[in-house]
């Protein structure tokens, strides 16, 4: 598995204090596929990617978006498949660095686009977590940071979110002050929840040198908020992490980038000589292109994304059922007294798949905004199973 990373990884990992038995599992983040043949695949690898659809008729577990690419996408994925015949037709990578740099006012070569945002994640933690420098995260938050420093041996640090469950950054440094990464997901992956953009430049300014922050905007899009590429514009120890899955409708498509220094797209590229990041289809890659500048179409669905949340929400006041505020397309409901799983068991033989739970959390579930008809239906199930 070690023949994977370049000598030039080696001696960067064993310099940071990784034993050359524990090279083999690192080369496991870049290549799962060759791990899962011979001994079972490690727990990061399917984080929040379930292995099988449910049989569920209405699926809303997952934090997809209840419906596919937007138009102008569709097209530009569409046209590119009679092209695809060539690596590169014309100047696709190109087009998406600087279609990416006109919207977030970065400089091109400061984008990196990837299949998706599991890959970046997980090789953020490769690059600058350690057995001594590890990874600081929140609690309930997105796990595969968490589970991908765990794999590597690298120390973890889980920090409860506040009370307005935001990520309490003064209380993640003290938790270790010598940590390699500072993981911020915002909008909250499960909560929803925003993290003020003045709490991450604190954090920025305050964390240890040579550490990086890694800022996952994953569900920025549902909230329309202010962003943090422009302290990856600045040149700041920051890495932006976004995804197509949600609400582009890509899932399936795998399509995602970050936004950071050239040198640090460097350092995250050299275990594969950027091979992940160049190797993407282009049907996906043209189809993001395209959606990124569909304003008015990203706005809309927002706005019915909003409205079918509502429902959901008169349907848990009815029942004085509590939630989390949210600013994206997921709610947290507390059943006070109910295990999640068993309320998840309960959904489904009602036809309806809800998300999961958190261990910090264990009477909390996790639902994923759906259709209107999903909500109605969510509605529906949530009255007969409450009766």
């Amino acid at each position: 598995m070690t023949k994977l990373l370049s000598e030039e990884a080696k001696d960067d990992l064993l310099h940071r204090g990784y034993s050359r038995r524990q090279l083999a599992g690192i080369a496991t983040v870049f290549g799962v596929g060759m791990l899962a043949a011979s001994r079972g695949t490690p727990a990061f690898a399917s984080a929040g990617h379930p292995d099988a659809a449910p049989s569920a008729k209405v699926r809303i577990g997952a934090n997809e978006c209840w419906t596919g690419p937007l138009a102008p996408g569709q097209a530009a994925a569409a046209a590119m498949i009679a092209s695809s015949n060539r690596y590169s037709p014309h100047d696709e990578h190109g087009d998406f660095r600087r279609t990416v740099s006109a919207i977030e006012g970065v400089p091109a070569d400061y984008v990196a686009p990837w299949p998706g945002s599991s890959d970046p994640l997980s090789r953020s933690v490769v690059s600058y977590c350690s057995p001594t420098r590890g990874l600081v995260t929140a609690d309930p938050t997105f796990e595969l940071a968490g589970r991908t420093a765990e794999w590597l041996g690298a120390p973890v640090a889980r920090v409860p979110l506040t009370k307005d469950y935001t990520h309490d950054v003064k209380a993640m440094l003290a938790a270790n002050p010598n940590a390699g990464l500072y993981y911020i997901c915002t909008p909250n992956n499960p909560t929803g929840s925003v993290t003020p953009l003045a709490d991450i430049e604190w954090l920025v300014a305050n964390k240890p040198a040579g550490s990086m922050v890694l800022v996952d905007e994953a569900y920025t899009h549902f909230a329309d908020v202010p962003t943090a590429s422009y302290l990856a514009a600045a040149g700041k120890d920051v890495i932006v992490m976004r995804t197509f899955s949600k609400i582009f409708g890509m899932a399936g498509m795998r399509m995602g980038y970050i936004m950071a220094r050239p040198d640090v797209l460097t350092k995250m590229m050299r275990y594969d000589g950027g091979m992940q990041s160049g190797a993407l289809p282009l049907p996906s890659l043209a189809c993001a292109t395209a959606s990124l500048t569909a304003k008015d179409l990203i706005a809309a669905r927002r706005e019915e994304m909003r409205a079918n949340r509502a429902i959901a929400f008169e349907a848990l006041k009815k029942h004085k059922l509590t939630y989390v505020p949210t600013n994206a397309n997921m709610f947290m409901i507390d059943w006070k007294t109910k295990p999640a799983k068993d309320m998840q068991v309960a959904f489904r033989g009602k036809s309806v798949e809800i998300g999961r739970s958190w261990p910090i959390w264990p009477t909390v579930s996790r639902v994923t905004v759906g259709s209107k008809d999903d909500m109605i239906a969510f509605s529906a199930a949530l009255d007969a199973i409450m009766s």
